[in-house]
């Protein structure tokens, strides 16, 4: 359990591991595998069990955003959240991805270069290297334009948008890769000036 500061500086009271924001990050976990069999129904080639996996894909997503904001307002904020969450973002993003590769509907570079990139800077920030580094505005940008990208393409859109869903894709892409070297360039300078 994690033990709050209030704004005197003082010990605050304990913040149970059991909690909504921790509850939603849990979900979003579960609701893993529920996309991954949403998707593959009828080889993903059913438009309405595409569909269904779309909703379960926005309604993650959602709890991502949902369950950071409650811990920060209502100070629930545990070991077990700062964990759990990016875990739970990454999996979620793992295998809508993955999935998507596997049917050929997202080249599988793609999908390994943003990983590799979400997955290091995840364990880059869990065990401490360097210095953690605040989130950027492009790094809220990268995750918009990921979950963007990736929602029109588990949808079963007609043709003529496909431009458009690549489109988002290559800024997403790039995002990933301008604001992981960003990351590293900042955690190592704030390291450097913390010396």
């Amino acid at each position: 359990m994690t033990v709050p500061i209030t704004d005197d500086g003082r010990p605050g009271a304990e913040v149970p591991v059991l909690n909504i924001a921790n509850v939603l990050t849990v979900l979003r976990i579960v609701l893993v595998p529920v996309f991954v069999v949403l998707f593959f129904v009828a080889d993903a080639q059913d438009p309405w069990w595409r569909v269904g996996a779309f909703v379960v894909f926005v309604l993650a997503m959602a709890t991502d955003y949902v369950d950071g904001y409650l811990a920060r307002r209502l100070g629930l904020v545990t070991d077990f959240g700062k964990i759990a969450d990016p875990i739970a973002d990454k999996a979620l993003m793992a295998a809508a991805m993955i999935s998507l590769s596997l049917v050929h509907e997202l080249f599988w570079w793609v999908t390994i270069v943003i990983l590799v990139r979400e997955v290091g800077i995840t364990l880059w920030r869990l065990f401490g290297v360097d210095h953690v580094v605040a989130a950027s505005k492009g790094g809220k940008l990268k995750t918009v334009t990921q979950t963007l990208g990736l929602g029109m393409l588990i949808l079963p859109l007609p043709h003529w948008v496909w431009p458009v869903e690549w489109a988002v894709i290559g800024v997403a892409l790039i995002l990933t890769v301008y604001t992981g070297i960003d990351y590293l360039v900042k955690a190592r300078q704030a390291a450097r000036a913390g010396h």
